[in-house]
C-alpha cells in the first residue's frame, strides 16, 4: 500500500541502480519477474518511514524494564491515552520497539500551509515536531496558534519566504503554529526553537525531544545490530573509524561496561563535538574522540610524543568498526534522492582507503566489521569480494545476531559467502499501514518479525584477521 510516490533519482543514478538490481546473477537465480517486483517494491519502501521506531536503552545507567515502563507512560501521555505497545526484542535485548501508526488517510487539510525542507519533512514523518530552521515558506497571514497543514518540498524548489508554493509537495499532517510568519522570517536572523507543534501527523510516532535523554538513544535497528556483531569485550581497545554522531560508539562502550578504550574518529570538528556530548550525556568515560581523517590514521613509525590520539601504529586495536561514509540510499524515508552519479560512485574508492588502513591497524586475531546504510552492490558485496582478494589475511565470519537477509547476488561471491553477510532489505515485506485495530489484533512475534524487516536499508560484513601479513 503506497501512500507516497516512489523515491525519485536523477536520471543517471536511476539507470545505474536499474542495472544493479537487474544484474545477470540475480535474474538467473530469481527470474526477471521476481527481480523486477523486488526492485519496484524497494523503491516504494524507501519513500516511506520504517514501520517501527527503535530506541536503544543505555543499560549502563538503567534496566530495560525500568526504561520500558517510563517510555510507555510517556507515549500514553503524548498519544492521549492511545494504547500503543512498547516491545522488547528477543535477540537485541537493549532495544525497545514502538509501532508507527499510519499512514492516516482521513486527516482534513487546512487552508493555512507551512512548507518545510525535505530533511525536516523526513524527521516529521519519524515523529519530530517542526523546528524553525526547517521552515521554507508559510501562508501570507499565518499567526501563532493557527491550525496549519504541513507539507514537504521534496525537490527543494520552494523559495525561502514564499507566500505560496505550487510545486511538488507532500502532505505530512497538521499542527499548531508556535510563531507568526513575520517572526519566522524576521530580519533579525534565523530563529531556533519549535515552529509547528504537530498534532495530527500522517505517521504517528512519539517525539523524543528531551524524553529520557540519558536513558535512550534513537537508533535504527540495523545500527544496533552492528555493535552486537562487533561484540566488544571489557578491557579491549576498539576503534570506531567514522564515528559521528556517536550512536555506535556509545553502544560499543556500553557493551564493554565502560571498561577498556573506545577511540572514535571523525574528520569534521562539529561532529566530533557531538560524539563527546553524547558520551557525556550517557555517562560513558572510556570514549576518546578525535577530529581526524581515518584514511591517514596509520603511523609508520613510533612517535616521540606520548600523545594518545591518531595516527596509530600498526596492529593497535583488538576490534575495529568501519561504518563507512556511503551513498546513504538505504535511509528512510527519502522521496527524492539528490546525489549525482559521480557522487554516488565516489564512495567506493574512499571506503577502500579506509578499509586498507583498518586492516593494518587491526591486531592478528582481531575482528573488523564493515557496514553501510546503502543498497548498492559497489559499496557492499563488491567491497567484500575486493577485500577477500586484496587481503589474504582476512576471513569472513558468521554474524550473531543474524536478523537481516543474506548478501545480494551480483558481485561474484559464493552462496556460502553471501550467507555470512547481512543485508537489511526493506522490500522483504509488503508495504503495509498500521492502524490501532490491526495493532491490537497482531501477535507480538509477528510485530517483532515485521520490525526486523521493515527498517532502513543496511549492510554488514564481519571479518577476522588471521595473521599479520
Amino acid at each position: 500500500m503506497s501512500f507516497f510516490p516512489k523515491i525519485s533519482f536523477q536520471h543517471e543514478v536511476e539507470e545505474y541502480l536499474t542495472k544493479v538490481f537487474r544484474n545477470n546473477e540475480l535474474i538467473a537465480a530469481l527470474g526477471t519477474q521476481e527481480v523486477e517486483s523486488k526492485y519496484q517494491s524497494l523503491l516504494s519502501h524507501l519513500s516511506h518511514p520504517p514501520a517501527f521506531t527503535t530506541v536503544r536503552v543505555n543499560t549502563h545507567l538503567a534496566s530495560v524494564k525500568h526504561v520500558k515502563k517510563l517510555l510507555f507512560e510517556e507515549i500514553q501521555k503524548q498519544f492521549k491515552g492511545l494504547c500503543v505497545p512498547v516491545l522488547e526484542h528477543p535477540k537485541l535485548q537493549d532495544i525497545l520497539l514502538i509501532p508507527v501508526i499510519g499512514p492516516r488517510q482521513d486527516l482534513k487539510k487546512h487552508a493555512s500551509e507551512v512548507i518545510v525542507g525535505a530533511r525536516c519533512g523526513y524527521s516529521v514523518l519519524r515523529g519530530a515536531h517542526v523546528y524553525v530552521p526547517g521552515i521554507v515558506s508559510t501562508t501570507k497571514f499565518m499567526k501563532a496558534g493557527d491550525l496549519v497543514s504541513v507539507y514537504s518540498d521534496i525537490e527543494g524548489k520552494c523559495k525561502r519566504g514564499a507566500k505560496e508554493f505550487e510545486g511538488v509537495k507532500v502532505f505530512l499532517g497538521n499542527g499548531i503554529s508556535e510563531l507568526s510568519r513575520s517572526e519566522i522570517f524576521s530580519s533579525s536572523g534565523p530563529l531556533n526553537g519549535m515552529g509547528v507543534r504537530m498534532i495530527e501527523p500522517v505517521y504517528l510516532s512519539p517525539s523524543f525531544d528531551n524524553v529520557l535523554p540519558s536513558h535512550l538513544f534513537l537508533q535504527n535497528l540495523p545500527s544496533v545490530v552492528v555493535s552486537h556483531i562487533l561484540n566488544p569485550q571489557p578491557g579491549e581497545r576498539i576503534l570506531d573509524m567514522c564515528a559521528a554522531p556517536g550512536g555506535k560508539t556509545t553502544h560499543i562502550a556500553t557493551l564493554m561496561h565502560d571498561q577498556g578504550e573506545v577511540i572514535a574518529m571523525d574528520k569534521i570538528a562539529n561532529k566530533v563535538k557531538k560524539i563527546k556530548q553524547n558520551a557525556e550525556l550517557l555517562q560513558l568515560n572510556c570514549i576518546k574522540a578525535f577530529c581526524y581523517d581515518g584514511t591517514k590514521a596509520l603511523s609508520v613509525e613510533k612517535r616521540e610524543d606520548e600523545q594518545e590520539g591518531p595516527p596509530f601504529l600498526p596492529e593497535s586495536f583488538d576490534r575495529i568498526l568501519l561504518d563507512a561514509p556511503c551513498s546513504g540510499m538505504g535511509q528512510r524515508p527519502n522521496m527524492a534522492y539528490s546525489l549525482t552519479l559521480k557522487e554516488v560512485t565516489s564512495f567506493q574508492p574512499l571506503q577502500r582507503k579506509l578499509f586498507t588502513v583498518a586492516v593494518k591497524l587491526l591486531k592478528p586475531g582481531g575482528v573488523l566489521v564493515y557496514s553501510t546504510c546503502t543498497i548498492t552492490l559497489s559499496e557492499n558485496e563488491e567491497q567484500v569480494a575486493w577485500a577477500l582478494k586484496t587481503f589474504p589475511c582476512l576471513q569472513l565470519q558468521p554474524q550473531e545476531p543474524c536478523i537481516g537477509g543474506e548478501g545480494m547476488r551480483g558481485a561474484g561471491l559464493s552462496l556460502d559467502q553471501l550467507k555470512l553477510l547481512q543485508r537489511f532489505d526493506p522490500s522483504a515485506v509488503m508495504l503495509q499501514g498500521m492502524d490501532i485495530d490491526s495493532l491490537q489484533d497482531s501477535r507480538e512475534d509477528d510485530l517483532i518479525s515485521l520490525a526486523d524487516k521493515d527498517c532502513i536499508g543496511f549492510f554488514i560484513g564481519k571479518f577476522i584477521k588471521l595473521n599479520s601479513k
